[in-house]
C-alpha cells in the first residue's frame, strides 16, 4: 500500500490503532458509510496495514487497550449521544448500531418519554491517564536505575 496515494488507508490505520474498532476507524478515515466496514476489513487483511498499525500502537503506548479506552473516554465525542437524546422517535436499529456511544454509561427512559443519558466521567478518565503516565514514567526511571547499577560500568566522579 502506498500511503502517499491513499490517505484514507493511512488514516484508517491511525484511527484503528487508537480506537480498536474497524467501523469507527473506517468512518473517521472518510470511507463511505455503506462500505466502511468492508473497506476497514480489507485494510486489516493487508500485511502492510497490520505492520503499520502494530508500529503505531507500539509508539502510542505499551499499555495497549486500557490506555486507548481511557483516551476515548477522556477525549471522545458525545455528539451521537446528544442526537439520540434529542430524537423525537427511537431511531432504527441500523441507525443506533452506527452511533458512537462509547462514552455512554447508562441510558434510561423515564415516565413521559424523557430520555436520560449518563456519560462516563471525563475527569476521572483524565486522572487515570495521569496516574498511568506517572506509573510508566516511574517504571522507566526504575528500570534505568537498575540497569545503571547492575551494568558493571561505574563512572567515578573523582577521576
Amino acid at each position: 500500500m502506498d500511503y502517499r496515494t491513499d490517505g484514507r488507508k493511512k488514516s484508517f490505520c491511525c484511527w484503528y490503532a487508537i480506537l480498536g474498532n474497524v467501523l469507527e476507524a473506517s468512518l473517521k478515515a472518510g470511507f463511505d458509510r455503506e462500505t466502511a466496514l468492508e473497506s476497514g476489513i480489507r485494510c486489516l487483511e493487508s500485511e502492510t496495514c497490520k505492520k503499520y498499525i502494530a508500529r503505531l500502537r507500539n509508539s502510542l503506548s505499551q499499555d495497549g487497550d486500557v490506555l486507548c479506552g481511557l483516551k476515548r473516554l477522556a477525549y471522545g465525542q458525545c455528539t451521537d449521544a446528544v442526537y439520540l437524546a434529542y430524537s423525537d422517535e427511537l431511531p432504527s436499529p441500523e441507525k443506533i448500531a452506527s452511533l458512537d456511544l462509547f462514552n455512554v454509561s447508562e441510558i434510561k427512559r423515564a415516565k413521559g418519554g424523557v430520555v436520560e443519558i449518563k456519560m462516563f466521567d471525563r475527569i476521572k478518565a483524565l486522572e487515570k491517564l495521569y496516574e498511568l503516565e506517572n506509573t510508566c514514567s516511574d517504571r522507566d526511571s526504575t528500570a534505568f536505575l537498575v540497569k545503571a547499577l547492575t551494568s558493571g560500568e561505574v563512572n567515578r566522579l573523582d577521576d
